[in-house]
Order: C-alpha cells, then structure tokens, then sequence
C-alpha cells in the first residue's frame, strides 16, 4: 500500500561549489526546518537544488531570513510504500493511463522493505494526477 500525497517544493540556483549544499542545509537546520526530501544537480554553470518542507510557511520563512532566493513554489508528490517489482510502474502506468507525461521522477529503495519516490508533472496536470494516483493533499 502506497501514501501518495501532494506537497509543496521549492528550487533554487546557487553555485556549483563545494559547500554550497552543506551550507544551505546548515541554514535550514538552525532554523528548525524539517525536510521530507532534498535534491540538487547541475544546471549549466551553477546548480539546482529542489527542497519539499514538512512545513511550507517555515520552510518559507527560513530562507527568506537567510537570503535566499526561492524560484516560485510549484506542486510534486512524495509517495512512499511498500517495496515490490513493479511498484513504479504501476505509478507510471495510471499516469499514462490519464495520458499524463512526467516531467521526472526520482524512486529509491529505503530499506526495510519500504520505498519512496518523488514525482512531478507539469502544473496544469496537478489536479489530474492527484485524482490518477488517488493522492492526498499535504
């Protein structure tokens, strides 16, 4: 069984250097913010780095204290359950059963059985894909 759930996420650019992610993530530590996933790849000369907060109001919060620049926050999924074969295809497969494309995916094995993924479509598919993956709201 699945928990697939909307949730809020954020990017940001930054420098591509050493210690830019360690000292971001420090910022956000001090500051009490909880993620439920983090995620950074390069992205011409600088990088990007993708964050979904448990809490969006502090995440918000936060960064605003600590100078960054936040790019506008859009909508992904954060889905986690119960490991099998097959398990991100039947994701894959309800999405294209709506005719919905994914603009990308990251899935992981969590051990214990378990794994997770994060999932995002464009915006104007949001809705759809939540009702396509039986999502709910954060």
């Amino acid at each position: 069984m699945e928990t697939i759930r909307k949730v809020d996420y954020f990017a940001m650019d930054v420098a591509n250097k050493p210690g830019e992610g360690a000292r971001i993530l420090g910022a956000l530590r001090d500051a009490g913010v909880n993620l439920l996933a983090f995620t950074g790849f390069p992205n011409g000369r600088r990088a990007q780095i993708d964050f979904i907060p448990d809490d969006s109001a502090a995440f918000k919060a936060a960064a605003r204290r600590a100078g960054f620049t936040l790019k506008p926050k859009k909508v992904g999924f954060l889905i986690q359950g119960q490991d099998r074969p097959g398990a991100v295809a039947d994701l894959m497969s309800r999405l294209a059963g709506a005719n919905i494309n994914v603009t990308a995916i990251d899935a992981v094995c969590t051990g214990g059985g378990r794994y997770g993924a994060l999932l995002w479509v464009k915006a104007p598919d949001v809705g759809r894909a939540a009702k396509a993956l039986g999502a709910s709201s954060s």
